[in-house]
């Protein structure tokens, strides 16, 4: 075979491959159809599914130690971020700043990203559940600047990337602990948004 031949061969094995890919990924993942856009898109979907998973591992290994039921809805566990001497509250040295709040009924992970909030959430599903999160978010100053839902059987993974508000007075714990919350309050209904 000719180099020609053997190349004209790897492209169009590449190029089936892709199609694949492209095929096997949600549309939004992908913005444009060249060959770097539908790779990263790609592994970022990989990447959430890989966190719906550990995160369902965590789910099934706390309910395989805890015979209870689990804490009562209003008990929520908040991990600070260790304060480190010398360095002033709320930051830590070469790490990004982040709290998560964990209960039986959802695990919500807040993390700074410049001016934005990385938001994210895995709990079962729940109807309404979304429209609760964003009127909470909208509440506190925040303005919704993504959403991606992922789910997997009965649990769902939502990712926010959200804008903080300048009358936003909240820390990060704080927000987790509010967005927490959410989860044991009344429904939300479209109907019911104005």
């Amino acid at each position: 075979m000719s180099h020609i031949t053997v190349e004209r061969n790897r492209r169009r094995q590449m190029n089936e491959h892709l199609k694949v890919l492209r095929s096997l990924t949600p549309c939004f993942y992908i913005k444009r159809g060249d060959q770097a856009s539908i790779i990263g898109g790609v592994i970022e979907f990989i990447k959430e599914l890989h966190q719906v998973l550990q995160a369902l591992e965590s789910k099934k290994q706390r309910k395989s130690l805890s015979p209870s039921p689990g804490p009562s809805p209003r008990a929520v566990q908040v991990q600070l971020p260790p304060i480190q001497p010398d360095i002033p509250f709320g930051f830590e040295a070469g790490g990004e700043l982040g709290a998560c709040c964990n209960s039986s009924m959802a695990d919500v992970e807040a993390k700074l990203s410049g001016s934005n909030v990385i938001l994210k959430i895995v709990s079962r599903r729940i109807p309404g559940q979304v429209l609760k999160i964003i009127s909470v978010l909208e509440g506190l100053c925040f303005e919704v600047l993504h959403l991606n839902i992922s789910s997997m059987e009965d649990t769902v993974l939502y990712s926010f990337v959200v804008k903080i508000g300048l009358e936003c007075k909240l820390s990060l714990e704080e927000l987790a602990v509010e967005v927490q919350q959410s989860f044991f309050s009344d429904p939300v209904y479209v109907n019911d948004i104005n």
